[in-house]
């Protein structure tokens, strides 16, 4: 067995440090279309390229902004929770979710993940806040900043 990059003790001591940034994935036009007809979330300005092309502020298509928040348990799951010795890990809630600039289809997005705070609630029970925020390769404004809560059972 491996030993953990992270343990409960150390999280508590990061509060307020970036512990890591997750791998590039982009948000090409299939995966929209995809999220789009999952979520019966067709609105022209994800899927329609050429009407986004001419009508849309932005040039073409946009990722819901939902597409991008979803992104926060796979990217968190790479950068820190895979690194932890618990039994369970259960998504709490969310908090302070910002949609800060559209990601357009085809930009490659990244999350960096910071230690808000971690709280023991008892009964080997810590509840983990992070601070994520998803960049957008090449541009200056972030897609979404948002806080995660999970319950970590270990």
């Amino acid at each position: 067995m491996t030993t953990p990059d992270f343990t409960l003790q150390s999280l508590a001591g990061l509060a307020g440090q970036r512990v890591g940034s997750s791998s590039w994935i982009t948000l090409d036009q299939t995966r929209i279309n995809e999220f789009a007809e999952c979520t019966n979330d067709a609105q022209w300005i994800h899927v329609d390229r050429e009407r986004a092309r001419t009508e849309s502020p932005f040039g073409g298509t946009i990722a819901h902004g939902f597409l991008t928040l979803s992104l926060l348990a796979s990217t968190a799951f790479e950068v820190l929770i895979s690194r932890m010795a618990v039994k369970q890990v259960v998504n709490y809630g969310l908090d302070k979710v910002r949609f800060v600039a559209p990601v357009r289809a085809g930009k490659r997005v990244r999350n960096h993940v910071s230690i808000v705070s971690l709280e023991d609630k008892g009964h080997g029970r810590h509840l983990l806040t992070t601070e994520n925020s998803i960049e957008i390769e090449g541009e200056a404004k972030l897609a979404l900043v948002a806080h995660s809560m999970v319950l970590l059972i270990a």
